[in-house]
């Protein structure tokens, strides 16, 4: 393994030849002298990026600016079009490159807790895909360098800090990481201005036009200096005796943590001394994660896309905390999927509508070019069972009292006015001009180059993690986050091919996600029926993350490549992950010395 390129602010300062009065004021210090990795020759990069994380204040909406923390990224060697600023909203900018080329980043933290950069779909080394045991202190810095050997696609990057990683994307850290390559500049698709990221997010506006959260975060609340595997707030007396799940409510029916049925979970936050008195929409949030009013997209609400009578190519990113969107036209028309997370797909797939999860990316060939100039269209996210109907189903119409009060337990357990799975406006829509060119959709897109299942070292014995929860902490197996613990079966060697199924025996959805690497889904098993969902799940391609709906198993097929080291895998609903559903996998050379 290489050694992590961690410097303190006193050697950033030094090497960088810039006083400390300058940085902390933001003016933009001198080129860093490279660092050399341990038994390499020097890195030398084709790109060289400085990337902070700081505070600012934007104008999101009509009256106050609203604080948020967000990424400036200036090129400090290679190609200035690499960066392309987010203008009028909260996301850093977007970040372009080419399969081949070496990248450095030096990251700068100027906030006010620990964070790290996590680059998240990438395929780097251990060391460099910021997880958050490389997590720096408010001041300090940290250099990434690697080669982009991922395909073309839509990837991403955001902030990752024990315990505070929600809080830090909520308040704005994360952005656009675009990849090409040669196979994908030999199509014709749509380019400069017909190239249109869509990165989806809710949010809740409080006072002042200010972000509304959790009590105490944001980058206006006490600095904090430490770091905590748990997230915010989350002590021993809230984690401890008869809280808000005491006892068997926390349980599963037969009185074990190894699942969380709807019974044993009601019972814990209905009944007793717990859920109704006091905190219910802090420890709501923290337990089922956030769900927001405002749907915001590139940063910005009640956003409108202008487009031209011409084919568009729509990156679309989810960027939620915890909401799942079912993506379709208000009009009925079909979504026509071009690229999941992973890159382009081998040929085009047409979907009424997409399940699109947190952490996930979809790339949307959207022709407006027989659409009348005037024509006003949305983009929806349409309804679906969510946690109320998968409550009903698992505990009975008879204990939830049918859709209204279905409906209502929905609100109450996101904390929010727009339920999971509601039906509302994402992005509207307007054809305001006619282009004179027009796009055919290549029905060839790309060549992948599949696993085979009949390679895996486990095929007959797939690696299972099950979701589970006890004592408030949210796990794989039983087993909730760690820093830097790894068991046995959490070990994977070097050069295999793997199958490793993931159970959800829980009332909610989560969105898996490993970091490192890309997958391909073999199979889906006991998938909800006629509920809406798992026909707008698009598993053709490659993948890093994947909708698990309750009581569905998911077989996922991967190989472990080219680096060794502790990577991760987790729930990408960032308030379950900091409540536990995160671990670490280590891959380990093929052959272990004695």
């Amino acid at each position: 393994m290489t050694t992590h390129h961690f410097i303190t602010r006193r050697t950033f300062l030094g090497y960088a030849g810039t006083s400390a009065a300058a940085l902390l004021a933001g003016l933009p210090p001198v080129e860093a002298t490279p660092v050399t990795k341990a038994g390499d020759n020097a890195f030398e990069p084709d790109i060289a990026l400085e990337l902070t994380a700081q505070p600012q204040s934007v104008a999101l909406r009509s009256g106050p600016a609203t604080p948020v923390w967000t990424y400036q990224a200036r090129v400090v060697k290679g190609d200035p079009a690499s960066v392309h600023a987010s203008p009028g909203g909260y996301l850093g900018p977007t970040l372009r490159v080419r399969r081949g080329q070496k990248l450095r980043v030096d990251f700068v933290n100027h906030t006010d807790q620990p964070s790290i950069v996590n680059w998240h779909g990438l395929h780097v080394p251990a060391d460099m895909m910021g997880l958050p045991r490389y997590e720096v202190k408010p001041g300090e810095h940290y250099r990434y360098e690697f080669e982009v050997r991922d395909r073309a696609g839509t990837y991403w990057y955001h902030a990752m800090a024990a315990g505070h990683t929600p809080e830090q994307v909520y308040f704005g850290l994360a952005g656009l990481l675009l990849v090409t390559d040669d196979e994908e500049q030999a199509l014709a698709l749509p380019r400069g201005e017909y190239d249109v990221p869509l990165v989806i997010q809710d949010r809740t506006f409080g006072d002042n036009n200010h972000l509304h959260y959790l009590p105490g975060t944001g980058p206006e609340a006490a600095p904090t200096h430490g770091s905590s595997p748990q997230a915010p707030g989350m002590g021993s007396g809230v984690m401890g005796g008869s809280g808000m799940m005491g006892g068997q409510g926390m349980m599963s029916g037969n009185g074990t943590s190894d699942g969380m049925t709807g019974g044993g979970m009601m019972g814990g936050m209905m009944g007793g001394q717990g859920m109704m008195s006091g905190g219910m929409s802090g420890m709501m949030t923290r337990m089922m994660g956030f769900f927001g009013d405002t749907i915001l997209v590139n940063g910005k609400p009640d956003a409108t896309l202008k487009v031209a009578t011409h084919a568009y190519r729509l990156r679309v990113l989810n960027a939620s905390n915890a909401r799942t969107y079912k993506l379709g036209w208000e009009d009925g028309r079909p979504l026509t999927v071009i690229a999941t997370g992973g890159g382009l797909l081998e040929r085009p797939v047409q979907k009424d509508y997409v399940m699109l999860t947190p952490g996930q990316r979809i790339e949307l060939w959207a022709d407006f070019s027989q659409d009348a100039v005037g024509t006003q269209l949305a983009l929806m996210s349409l309804a679906f069972d969510g946690m109320s109907g998968m409550m009903e189903s698992t505990m009975g119409e008879g204990m939830m009292g049918g859709g209204m009060m279905g409906n209502m337990m929905s609100r109450m357990m996101s904390g929010s006015s727009l339920a999971d799975g509601a039906r509302f406006v994402i992005l509207k829509v307007a054809v305001t001009q006619k282009a004179d060119e027009v796009l055919e959709l290549p029905q060839h897109l790309s060549t992948l180059t599949r696993l085979r299942a009949e390679d895996a070292v486990n095929r007959d014995r797939p690696r299972i993690f099950r979701v589970t929860m006890g004592h408030m902490r949210w796990g794989f197996n039983g087993r909730s986050f760690q820093m830097n613990e790894v068991t046995p079966d959490e070990i994977v060697k070097l050069g295999t091919t793997e199958v490793w199924e993931f159970v959800n025996n829980m009332m909610m959805a989560h969105a898996i996600h490993l970091h490192g690497l890309q997958f391909q889904v073999l199979e889906r098993r006991n998938s909800p029926q006629g509920v809406g969902v798992v026909e707008g799940c698009v598993d053709d391609g490659w993948e890093d993350t994947v909708l698990l709906m309750p009581n569905e198993r998911v077989k996922l097929l991967m190989r472990f490549a080219d680096f060794t080291g502790s990577y991760a895998y987790q729930c990408h609903m960032l308030e379950h992950a900091a409540m536990g559903l995160m671990r670490d996998y280590e891959v380990q050379p093929a052959q272990t010395p004695a």
